[in-house]
């Protein structure tokens, strides 16, 4: 009975675990979300409510000789390209998946792309977003994704 009794409390506890966690996945889940919802909106408000200030914003591009070369841009000028976009211009980043990491205040999540402009497609890529919990809320401090014009689907 005593071995019952311990294995029962070992199960709970186990899927008590595991609820919290994936509990903690959807509201990764949900900011990454948000973020893309303010970024076709042009929120820049929303934005910069969704970040830390000190976010890092890097892409990783490829020459046609197979190099590759990390360029950092500054999320201000970020915000400032999508402002300006005009009302003309449709553009859609589809995300194709999630992979969600979490590890108590720390996020790390990898989502395929594809970047849609005027409903063609301009280019495809990854997006590696980094994420921290401050005050009960999931912040992200940094994005890279790379991009490429050949082998989207």
């Amino acid at each position: 009975m005593k071995i019952l009794t311990t294995v029962a409390l070992f199960l709970i506890m186990i899927t008590t675990m595991a609820a919290q966690e994936n509990s903690k996945e959807k509201e990764v889940k949900q900011t990454i979300q948000d973020f893309f919802q303010a970024f076709h909106d042009q929120d820049s408000t929303k934005l910069r409510a969704m970040v830390d200030p000190s976010i890092y914003m890097q892409s990783i591009a490829v020459d046609s000789v197979g190099n590759s070369k990390l360029e950092t841009e500054e999320y201000s000028k970020f915000l400032k390209s999508i402002v300006s976009i005009p009302s003309t211009t449709k553009f859609e980043e589809r995300l194709i998946s999630f992979d969600i990491r979490v590890n108590g205040v720390l996020a790390s999540v990898v989502t395929p792309y594809s970047f849609f402009v005027n409903d063609k497609l301009s280019h495809c890529g990854v997006n590696s977003f980094q994420l921290y919990k401050k005050e009960g809320e999931w912040k992200i401090i940094h994005i890279v994704d790379t991009r490429k014009k050949e082998g989207c689907k």
